[in-house]
């Protein structure tokens, strides 16, 4: 019988003409390829995170200009609803002015009789401050020119002494709220005398004419 010397292990099989180092690369090979696969992959999810991140930042980039769009969109609304609104409410007070006019024309009449006596006279002019205070505003004066926008003739006539169309007789005075005429200023105007005109410039031709005579007039050549 063979006996097993104790402590020796085994050798694989080495083919004839090879040495026991040939085997080792082989061994090796298989460990660097795995190595490279891991590689590929971490690659491929770098990719794919990148281009999820462009993605986000896309979509929030639309999201931010769809919210500023509607941020403009929303003080558009703010500021039209604020001009609607005070508009409703500058019509509201004009057209309370308006029915309040008949009441400070008979006012105005009454102080200009000395009738404006007593509690009547705390009265009314408790209601004159409010309407002032409310905005109301009194025009129309004697002696300025006439104006079709904020007065209406109601009378006419001819004036030797205006150069111009001129009020010169207020029948009722104009009210404004603001840049609004509630009512024009009711008056009586003067035209220039037709003609005057013509007179004024022949008197200032004679004028000169004189005026060269006593000069000796213009020297002679």
């Amino acid at each position: 019988m063979t006996e097993e010397t104790p402590g020796f292990d085994e050798k694989p099989d080495v083919p004839s003409g090879a040495t026991p180092d040939d085997a080792e690369p082989k061994a090796a090979a298989p460990s660097s390829e795995a190595g490279a696969a891991p590689a590929g992959d971490a690659t491929a999810q770098i990719a794919g995170l990148t281009a999820q991140l462009d993605q986000s930042r896309k979509a929030l980039e639309e999201r931010t200009a769809d919210l500023q769009r509607l941020q403009a969109e929303f003080q558009n609304y703010r500021r039209r609803v604020e001009r609607d609104r005070i508009t409703v409410k500058e019509i509201a007070i004009a057209n309370l002015l308006t029915e309040l006019l008949p009441v400070l024309d008979d006012i105005g009449r009454a102080r200009e009789h000395g009738e404006l006596l007593g509690g009547f006279k705390s009265v009314a002019e408790s209601l004159e401050t409010v309407a002032a205070k409310m905005g109301l505003q009194q025009f129309g004066k004697e002696g300025e020119p006439f104006d079709p926008t904020i007065h209406e003739a109601l009378m006419h006539s001819y004036a030797p002494d205006v150069t111009e169309t001129t009020c010169v007789a207020i029948l009722q005075p104009g009210y404004r709220f603001g840049e609004r005429t509630i009512r024009p200023a009711r008056v009586a105007v003067a035209e220039p005398q037709p003609g005057a005109q013509t007179v004024k410039a022949d008197s200032q031709d004679s004028a000169e004419t004189a005026d060269d005579k006593e000069s000796g007039g213009p020297d002679e050549g």
